[in-house]
This record gives C-alpha cells, structure tokens and sequence, in this order.
C-alpha cells in the first residue's frame, strides 16, 4: 500500500498538465486514507492490553522456565566481562565465547557470579514456605542472614538490618548512599513471573522487597524489570512490552526520562545501537549516589545499567543471541544486564524456543542446586509455575484443568520517589590511608558526604568489630560498628546528608582499639545544594 502511494506521489510530481493532476489528487487522498487505515488494522493486534489472556498450563511452565532460563544463560554469555569495560561498549572485535561446559565451570569454579539468581531466589523460598502474604521482615531476614557475600545496595540493606533498621527504611537513601544501585533490579525477576500478565500485581511485590535495599531510582529498576516480565507472557511484540510496562514508573523520574530517551533514540536510530549507546554516555552516564562511582567511569547505578537491558532488547530484535551479545557489549554491569534482557525475551519465546545452542550448556546444571542454597533450576521452574498460578487467581484469572485465564491488568505508574533530592557532588577526595589513630581532621564544604575504609583492619580477627565514634563539627554524630567478618562488614564507614550549607569538619576516636591494629580512611565524596562545571578562561 505505501509502494502504491509513493508512486502516486512520484507521477503527480512528473505530470505537468493541471487537469490530469486534478483528477490525480483525489485518487491519491483514498489511497493515503486507505493505507492509515490498513496499517492501523495491521498493528491492531497489540495495541493493547488484551481484557483477559487464555494460556495452557504447558505453555505457562515454558514460559517461566524460559525466564529463569534465559536469565541464567544471559549471566553466563556476560560473566567475563562484568565491570571490566566500563564508560566504553565492547568491540565487535572482541570476542566473547561459548564454549562447551560453561555454565557447569561457573558452578564449578565461581558461583558467585550467580548472585542475582540466588537472591532471587532467597524470596521465592519464602513465597513457597510461608505463602503469597509472607510479611516484609521473612524476606528481609531471610537474605540478610544468607551465607552469600553482598555488595553495595545489598550489603549496606544487610547491615542495617542487622543492626536494627527494617524495611523501608534500610533501603532509603538517608540509610543507605548505594539506593539507586542496580541492586534490586537485578534481582526482581521473580516478581514478574510470578504475575503472569498482571504488571501491578508485580508491582506491589516489589514495593515490599524492593525496599529492603532499595529507594527511588534503584527501586524503579526492578519495577520496571518485573513489569516487562509480567508483559512478555501476553504479548510477542518486545517493542510493545517496553512502552507498555514504561507506564508503572512515573513519569517525573530521571528512571522513566531515561528509559524514554532509549525508546525515542531506537526509533531514530533503528539500524545503530551504537549511536543509542553514545546518547546514553551523553546524557545519562553520571553516577551521583554510590561512593564507588562518582566522578570515575564505574558506574552501577540503576539508570544506565536498565538502559542496557532496553537497548539489548530493542536492537535484538526478538532474537536471543542477539538481545544478549548487545546487552552485553554495553558494558558496566555485563553479566546482570544480559541476565535480565535473556530473562525477559526467555519468557516471551518460551524456553522450547531458546536455541538449543544455549541450552545445551544449560542443561548440565538444572538439576544442580545454586551455591547457598537448596534450590535447582528445575525446582525454580515447578515453584514459580505454583506461585504464578495462586497470582493469577488471586488477581481475578482461573485456572481450569489445563486451562489458565489471566485477567490482564494495565499498567499504572507507583508513587514517586528520589534519592538524593537536593544533592549533587562536588568532590571526590582521596585521602591516602590515613590513620584513625593519627586523629585526622577532615575538612569538607557542602550538605553531605560520605567517608570510606578498606572493609577491613590489618591483624584484626574475623570476630572483631571496632567502634568508632564520628564527629561532626565538634558533635558527636554517630557511633559506628565496624564488622571484620565481610558478609556482616558495613559498607562505608560514615554518611551525612542534609547538613546545613557551609564548612564543616569531621573527627574520629576509636573506642576499642587494640596493640597492632590500624583503621585507616581511604576516601570521601562531598555534596552541595548545586552541581559545579569545570570552567576554565
């Protein structure tokens, strides 16, 4: 129909005698109007949410196990890579491998790398020990007392609640400087295969989990990683399930603009990821809460780690080497964003449609259970298919001998939430490791700001935990308690935020030091009421 009207137009422009052109343009109308019509009628199919979606129980399994498949297999594609190219995109020269038996070293030699499969994990067992209406404090304590080792929004989450500080608060980030980390995004697969079609539902799982380490931007990253989730069992079109499960953040979010942005520059730039990437870096690539990345190129926020994940599956195209090779070439976080792009596009094909290339390594660890836990793949597939099926029933589906009906929800933006409101770093300072014993004064000028240590004391035994008392302008701020043992370690030693604008100076005394240890500072970040640009005349 286009050809047609484009060859209209084309003889129109050659044909010089007005009177055959007169009866030329009105031809030309029916056929304009005619092709909006047909090609409204071709996209017709996902316009929208369908009122209710029907799927055979067989179907439902295959599509959960693709979730958990594709995510376990994206993990993987990506491991070698993780944090190893950060601020660049890996080069298409630059090979990334498959070889046979990978999956099964990973097990073997670094389980670690599984961490957001584990953590997903951790709360589908309590899902299946205590039900769908499991309180907030069984999941908190239940990844908090794990025996895996955290990191960033994770750990400093553990930490607070093992010092007394429950969800939400031990995500918020006046608790918690790494609240808008990838954190939760990375592990909020679960949630939305659990809410077949049902992007709201998923949602409010992951207010109550997403809380326990998260806030805010960090938060929105597994809502809407849940949501597409949640999405992909009813619909086959992947561009369709980015902009549909885009409605559960608010759109006044640095998240929801960001996300937009990927979407508009993919439209633009159909046929170059790269050049969306290169926007990105542009316009969204600085890092203004976690320590570790602020003013350096590491960067594990949430916002640019789900554009990865968006820019993976938009350019991949409904094909899964593709989706994950791209999500992976990224960069930062490489093997949890491939991860959550494999797991989403895994649930819209299902897992019979996963090439056998992928799976085959898959298939030598299903029966394997993951390191820290007591939970295989094959066990993952058979509990999140039952807490699927409570789900939809719960939300108005039924389920019917072989038949499944999900009454299919809309997607509604959550409230608004942001971190750091107010708060923009100004200054990044290492401080050399210098001695708590020294009695340092640290003098900084601004509204907030973040003092870190090694997570560690030389000569001090895994049972130490040194107290120190942190002063802010001759006041005593805190009391803080240093754990040695890493799994239980506090992630910085000290934060401030909303202090009054102006100089301040911080001191510390170690209240039980001993004979042969030294705790030493290695850097603070320091924040104001306003951004500072580098200008120079």
């Amino acid at each position: 129909m286009r050809w047609i009207y484009l060859a209209g137009v084309a003889l129109y422009n050659l044909i010089n005698f007005s009177e055959m052109r007169k009866y030329l343009l009105p031809v030309l109308a029916l056929i304009s109007v005619a092709m909006v019509i047909w090609e409204c009628s071709s996209n017709k199919k996902d316009s929208k949410l369908p009122v209710t979606a029907e799927i055979t129980k067989d179907r439902l399994m295959d599509k959960i196990k693709g979730g958990w498949a594709g995510q376990t297999i994206g993990c993987t594609y990506g491991g070698p890579t993780e944090f190893r190219f950060c601020g660049t995109m890996i080069q298409d020269y630059t090979p990334i491998l498959w070889p046979d038996g990978h999956i099964k070293w990973y097990y073997d030699n670094f389980p670690g790398l599984y961490d957001d499969v584990y953590m997903d994990l951790t709360f589908v067992q309590v899902f299946d020990s205590l039900g769908l209406d499991a309180p907030v404090e069984a999941f908190a304590n239940a990844y908090a007392y794990a025996g895996y080792d955290l990191w960033h929004a994770n750990q400093a989450g553990r930490y607070n609640i093992l010092n007394g500080i429950m969800p939400p608060e031990s995500g918020h980030w006046l608790n918690n400087p790494h609240a808008d980390d990838l954190d939760f995004q990375i592990e909020a697969d679960f949630a939305g295969l659990m809410s077949p079609g049902m992007p709201n539902s998923a949602s409010e799982v992951t207010d109550k989990i997403g809380h326990i380490m998260n806030y805010g931007d960090g938060w929105y990253g597994g809502v809407y990683v849940a949501a597409m989730y949640s999405l992909a069992f009813v619909s086959d079109d992947i561009n369709f399930i980015v902009k549909e499960a885009l409605k559960t953040i608010p759109q006044q979010s640095r998240y929801y603009q960001c996300m937009s942005d990927v979407i508009k520059w993919h439209e633009m730039y159909p046929d170059d990821w790269k050049r969306t990437w290169f926007e990105c870096e542009k316009k969204w690539s600085s890092d203004i809460g976690c320590p570790d990345g602020v003013f350096v190129p590491f960067n594990i926020d949430a916002v640019i780690n789900s554009a990865y994940i968006l820019i993976g599956l938009l350019y991949g195209e409904g094909d899964f080497a593709k989706t994950i090779d791209i999500a992976t070439r990224c960069g930062q976080d490489s093997d949890c964003n491939p991860a959550s792009a494999g797991g989403i596009l895994g649930t819209m094909l299902g897992y019979d449609k996963i090439p056998e290339y992928w799976k085959k390594n898959l298939r030598e660890v299903e029966d394997r259970d993951f390191a820290y836990t007591t939970v295989s793949l094959n066990k993952t597939y058979e509990m999140s298919f039952d807490q699927a099926l409570q789900m939809i029933e719960r939300g108005g589906g039924k389920v019917e001998g072989d038949k499944v009906v999900i009454a299919c929800q809309n997607p509604v933006p959550v409230r608004f939430e942001q971190s750091f409101e107010g708060h923009f770093p100004v200054e990044r300072r290492e401080l050399g490791n210098v001695s708590v014993l020294s009695n340092p004064q640290i003098e900084f000028e601004g509204t907030g700001v973040v003092v870190s240590y090694p997570h560690y004391i030389d000569g001090a035994s895994k049972d130490y935990v040194a107290e120190v008392e942190v002063y802010m302008d001759g006041e005593l701020s805190e009391t803080v308690k240093l754990p040695m043992d890493f799994k239980t370690r506090r992630y910085e030693l000290y934060w401030k935020y909303q202090l009054p604008k102006g100089k301040h100076t911080l001191s510390f005394k170690w209240l039980n030091s001993e004979n042969g240890l030294d705790l030493k500072l290695t850097k603070i970040v320091v924040y104001s009421d306003t951004s500072v640009v580098s200008e120079h005349k």
